[in-house]
């Protein structure tokens, strides 16, 4: 499943969101840990001014040593775990993704806010750059007020969505390997909709049985639901439940989820589009922004 933790950090207590759920997830599965931070000298130069230029070696040697103590105080709260502690200078995105993609394995978690300016980068878009661009799974986080950063984490539930694709599948195994060693139940859920195209007229035009059209959408939604249910059961999981419900994807998978305590929300970032189909990528990214539960997202092959 996954064979260490990355935890990219910028310094703000925004990004330091995940390390709960990172904690959770490193004593749980017994993983390493490795936590990086990233010094942009790009973006350090363009905010000094000309006659402070000329110190611009110190002032990177400064933000690596400084970057290297933060580092060592938050690995020192997670017990027991393997941590390695990194500074790197370059982009943030492209040094998290180069990092992680050494292993595939690894499992980059990361707060979806953060701060900019000469020590920080803007972790909101870091995330959302590695989101479209790595290759490794992803643990995102989006930051609240409410969120804490000391301790540790706990879920109860992972909400799975489907959209009746063998892409969107793909998350399965994954899930059923953090339900077991986790002892969580699983929810498969499948959103469904008429599709804007079926309330056109036009040429052509002929009338549509709404009702009926809904029921039969309703009914194949179930049926695959129900299926995927007893075959996720044999996986070994001892509580699985399905629930399928009308509306748009992204919306549904967030109002479900917040029906649950300690949720989880594991998908893939692919799917199919078209009547019986979303499309997997861009609703995993809008609910990776709004959700409230944290979001892992699987990259399907």
């Amino acid at each position: 499943m996954f064979t260490r933790i990355l935890i990219p950090l910028d310094g703000s207590k925004t990004a330091e969101k995940v390390l709960p759920y990172a904690r959770f997830l490193a004593g749980s599965l017994k993983l390493p840990v490795e936590l990086l931070a990233v010094v942009d000298i790009v973006e350090m130069a363009t905010h000094i001014s000309a006659d402070r230029a000329r110190h611009l070696d110190t002032m990177i040697e400064d933000s690596v040593r400084n970057s290297e103590q933060y580092l060592r105080g938050v690995a020192g709260t997670f017990p027991g775990a393997n941590t390695k502690c990194t500074v790197e200078k370059g982009k943030a995105e492209q040094v998290i993704i180069e990092t992680a993609a050494a292993d595939k394995g690894t499992l980059i978690t990361m707060a979806t806010h953060g701060r900019s300016g000469i020590d920080r980068w803007l972790l909101g878009s870091v995330a959302e750059k590695v989101l479209r661009g790595g290759t490794n799974p992803m643990l995102l986080v989006r930051a609240t007020e409410e969120g804490k950063t000391d301790g540790g984490a706990t879920w109860k539930s992972i909400v799975v969505p489907l959209d009746g694709s063998e892409l969107a599948e793909t998350v399965l195994p994954t899930v059923a390997e953090l339900a077991n060693t986790l002892k969580l139940a699983v929810v498969l859920f499948r959103a469904y909709n008429i599709p804007t195209s079926a309330y056109a007229g036009g040429e052509g035009y002929y009338a549509v049985d709404y009702e009926e059209l809904l029921k039969a959408m309703r009914e194949e939604a179930v049926d695959y639901l129900e299926k995927k249910t007893e075959a996720v059961k044999k996986l070994g999981i001892g509580k699985v439940s399905c629930v399928a419900k009308e509306g748009f994807a992204a919306d549904e998978i967030i109002s479900l989820a917040r029906k649950f305590p300690d949720n989880l929300i594991a998908m893939c970032t692919h799917g199919r589009s078209g009547v019986k189909r979303w499309v997997l990528g861009s609703v995993t990214e809008t609910v990776v922004r709004h959700s409230a539960d944290p979001v892992l997202v699987i990259r399907a092959s």
